[in-house]
């Protein structure tokens, strides 16, 4: 049995379709891609997967939802059947069915249709919204919040309540310990032209306002969260832990049913975004709304998604969808600059950057007694915590040209004064065609060079020299 609070979501239920093909021929009647299609799969969406998501740990939540007689509206109560409790307002009408056409994996064009009247809540709508439990409210604007406002209204008095708004929808009810539009939206409500950090925090202080919200989460997308309290004037920024590369679809509703489940466990605000904004980035990265094994799995299991990125499986990715892959090696013993800027640039001329790490051994063959300075773990949570840097690999020979041809990049880059005939590696490279470049690097930075400077300042420092 879970410990976790319980927590009931109300809003408007959809059914996401993704239709996944290839694309490598026109029509012949007129300029439009012609899609053989692969995969076709539907699942629950909007408030349906702002539900599904917050009972991926465990946790009871009751949706409250309109669904209707449709196949649409059947086909999320059996996506939903066993995951929620289902407590429906009648609709009239057919479910909202929106449906999204991919080739390789990106998308060409979305279909929209469908759509109904909400009705009247009945008896058991208005006993679990008069529950006292926590609510998170994910509005689409198609009327399941404003049929139930006054409940609504009556309920952030007595629990914690998340509103997630939408553009079409209405204002949050008032004393919602949070509410959550997007960037995109606050913008939109408070009209600037200033777009930066600050005045995002001047839209999130006014929204508060104006909304009677206890606090105001602006979401930045993969730049994190803007969190700002009615009652300071000091907002916060909480950033993601990492850029997350992946289908960002869905990851909204997975911002807001973390946080939303955090605030219902008694969290702080503060808290509670940081969940959800670790959350958020962990689901895009692992495939977002759109993968395959999405419901049912554990979001423990995706905590450390970024951190444990397969390298093999990233490059057979960006392979499969046409993408170019990247990668670069060394000791990274101690990461300064010179290293920051050589993987930014490596970055920037693919479609992901894998980098190949000397193992402790390999690097104490290579550089003597006395290293690694810092032990291989440390070096890859720090590499993988940049947002350059997709994915690292491990290897503890004294050349990476075992892991090279294994992993099989279409470019191997390197920092320096190589030349890249010179490269080591380059032969390897030339068995599949991949290339070996020699990008500029900063003069004068070096792990050696650090280490030297520190020993002479230590030296200096215990002579009682004066430091330089």
């Amino acid at each position: 049995m879970s410990t976790r609070a319980p927590l009931v979501v109300v809003g408007d239920a959809l059914l996401d379709q993704d239709i996944d093909g290839d694309a490598h021929r026109l029509a012949p009647d007129a300029p439009a891609p012609v899609v053989d299609v692969t995969d076709d799969r539907s699942r629950p969406g909007g408030a349906g997967l702002a539900a599904a998501l917050a009972a991926r740990d465990g946790r009871e939540v009751t949706l409250v939802t309109a669904l209707g007689q449709d196949p649409a509206s059947q086909a999320v109560r059996e996506a939903l059947a066993g995951q929620v409790r289902l407590v429906e307002l009648p609709l009239d009408g057919s479910l909202p069915v929106k449906t999204r056409v991919r080739a390789a994996g990106r998308p060409l064009v979305r279909v929209d249709r469908g759509g109904g009247r909400c009705g009247e809540p009945g008896d058991a709508v208005r006993s679990v919204l008069a529950s006292g439990q926590p609510l998170l409210v994910a509005d689409y604007g198609r009327g399941t919040a404003d049929a139930v406002r006054a409940e609504l209204a009556r309920a952030a008095a007595r629990a914690p309540l998340l509103w997630d708004p939408h553009p079409r929808g209405g204002a949050p009810v008032p004393g919602a310990r949070l509410a959550t539009p997007n960037a995109a939206e606050a913008r939109a409500l408070c009209p600037r032209d200033d777009t930066s950090v600050r005045a995002d925090a001047a839209r999130g202080a006014w929204l508060a306002h104006r909304w009677q919200a206890a606090a105001v989460a602006v979401t930045l997308g993969e730049r994190g969260a803007l969190l700002v309290e009615a009652s300071s004037d000091r907002p916060m920024l909480v950033p993601a832990p990492y850029r997350a590369q992946g289908d960002p679809c869905g990851a909204g509703d997975c911002f807001a049913a973390a946080t939303a489940g955090a605030l219902a466990d008694g969290a702080l605000p503060e808290e509670a975004v940081q969940r959800g904004v670790a959350e958020a980035a962990a689901f895009v990265a692992a495939g977002g709304a759109g993968a395959g094994g999405l419901w049912g799995v554990s979001p423990t299991s995706r905590t450390d998604a970024r951190r444990s990125v397969d390298a093999f499986e990233l490059a057979a990715s960006v392979r499969a969808a046409g993408g170019t892959v990247v990668a670069t090696g060394g000791c990274f013993d101690l990461l300064h600059a010179g290293h920051v800027g050589l993987l930014e640039s490596a970055r920037r001329i693919g479609d992901c950057l894998i980098v190949c790490v000397n193992s402790d051994e390999s690097i104490a063959r290579l550089k003597g007694p006395g290293r690694p300075l810092t032990p291989v773990a440390d070096r890859v949570r720090v590499l993988s915590g940049l947002g350059s840097v997709d994915a690292v690999a491990v290897f503890g020979e004294t050349t990476p040209e075992p892991l090279l041809r294994k992993l099989r990049p279409d470019l191997w880059v390197k920092g320096g004064d190589y030349s890249v005939d010179a490269l080591p590696e380059a032969a390897a490279l030339r068995e599949w065609g991949g290339q070996a470049l020699v990008l500029p690097y900063l003069d004068g930075r070096s792990t050696t060079s650090l280490a030297d400077r520190a020993a002479r300042s230590a030296a200096r420092a215990t002579a009682g020299e004066p430091r330089r």
